[in-house]
C-alpha cells in the first residue's frame, strides 16, 4: 500500500480510529469524529456495558480487563469526548471510594502503601474526565512520595524498593501528561519534574535495553500490542513520549529502529499477541495488519523520524 492507501485503510477502522487519524495524522478538526465515539463501535460497546451501579466489571479493579479501572483507561485511549457523563460519574465513584490510607487509589483500601502504578492509570483518566484538581491532591502527593531514587516510579513503594519498572514510570509519565493538559497546577512543578527524570530513566535503557548489560529487558517490550492496559511496550513508549512533547534524543534510535523493522512492506503494522484476560471487546488477531498500532507507529514516526 501506498501511505494515502494506509490512511484510507485506517479511515475505514472503528470511528475512534477515524478520530484519531483525523486529528493527529491529517490535523484536520475531528470534533464530529470524536462525539460519535459514544454512540458506535468500540466506545458504545465498552458504555452498553457498564452497570446500574456506575461501574464496570465487578467494581474499581476486578477483574482484568472488564473493571471500571480498565474500561475508564480504554475509554480515555479511545479519545471519548471528557464530558461524557457516564464516565465522569464513575471516576467520581472511583475517587469517592477507592482512597487509600496513604491518599492514593487502590483496590483494598486498607493497604499502607497504593501501588503506583494504580494511581499513574487513575490520574490519566480521571484527569482526562474531568476530575477536579482537589480530588487529585492527594494522588498526586502519594505519587511523588513514591518516586524511586532513579529516578522512575515503581509499582511496589518504600524505602526497600530502589529500581525502577518500566511499566509503572510510564504509566505515571502518561499520568502527569494528562494531568498538566487538564490545566492543574497542584504540585505541577514537582511532577514535571519527576516526568524529566522518568524521561532520562527510561532513556537511559534506551526505552528497552539492560543499562548494564544492553541486552532485551524482556521480549515483550520490543513486540507491538493493542490495548496495552498497563504493559510497557516501545511503541506506548515512543507515542506516550511525543504526546508529552518530549524531544527526540538519540537514545531512541534502537527502538525507532525495532519499528520500522516490523512494519511491513504493505506500509501497515501487525500486532502481537494479546495480553491474557476477559475484555469487552475482541482480542486482535496476532500477526494481522491492526489499525492502532499501524496508527500509533505513523504518529511516532511523524514526531521522531519524518525523514525515514
Amino acid at each position: 500500500m501506498a501511505g494515502d492507501e494506509v490512511l484510507e485503510w485506517l479511515l475505514a477502522g472503528d470511528v475512534s480510529v477515524r478520530f484519531q487519524v483525523t486529528r493527529d495524522l491529517l490535523h484536520r478538526d475531528a470534533t464530529e469524529l470524536q462525539a460519535r465515539i459514544a454512540t458506535e463501535g468500540d466506545g458504545a460497546v465498552l458504555l452498553a456495558a457498564r452497570h446500574p451501579d456506575g461501574h464496570w466489571g465487578r467494581g474499581f479493579y476486578q477483574p482484568k480487563w472488564t473493571s471500571s479501572h480498565y474500561t475508564l483507561l480504554e475509554l480515555r485511549n479511545l479519545g471519548l469526548d471528557p464530558q461524557h457523563p457516564a464516565a465522569r460519574e464513575t471516576v467520581a465513584l472511583i475517587l469517592r471510594q477507592h482512597k487509600s490510607r496513604d491518599g492514593g487509589l487502590d483496590p483494598r483500601v486498607t493497604v499502607r502503601r497504593s501501588d503506583a502504578c494504580v494511581n499513574g492509570m487513575a490520574l490519566n483518566y480521571a484527569s482526562w474526565f474531568g476530575a477536579a484538581e482537589d480530588d487529585l491532591a492527594s494522588v498526586v502527593d502519594c505519587l511523588l512520595a513514591g518516586q524511586i531514587p532513579d529516578g522512575g516510579f515503581n509499582c511496589r513503594r518504600g524505602p526497600e524498593v530502589r529500581h525502577s519498572s518500566m511499566h509503572t514510570t510510564l504509566s505515571v509519565l502518561e499520568g502527569i501528561t494528562g494531568y498538566e493538559r487538564a490545566g492543574h497546577r497542584y504540585r505541577l512543578d514537582d511532577l514535571l519534574a519527576a516526568r524529566a527524570t522518568s524521561v532520562e530513566f527510561l532513556l537511559r535503557h534506551h526505552l528497552y535495553r539492560s543499562e548494564r548489560t544492553g541486552t532485551v529487558i524482556r521480549p515483550e517490550f520490543v513486540r507491538l500490542h493493542h490495548p496495552t492496559r498497563w504493559y510497557y511496550d516501545v511503541l506506548r513508549c515512543l507515542d506516550s513520549l511525543a504526546d508529552a512533547a518530549i524531544g527526540y534524543d538519540e537514545r531512541m534510535s534502537d527502538a525507532i529502529e525495532v519499528l520500522r523493522r516490523r512494519r511491513a512492506p504493505d506500509g501497515r503494522w501487525s500486532a502481537n499477541r494479546s495480553y491474557p484476560g476477559v475484555s469487552h471487546l475482541p482480542p486482535p488477531v496476532a500477526g494481522q495488519p491492526n489499525r492502532w498500532v499501524t496508527l500509533a507507529a505513523l504518529r511516532v514516526l511523524a514526531a521522531y523520524a519524518p525523514d525515514r
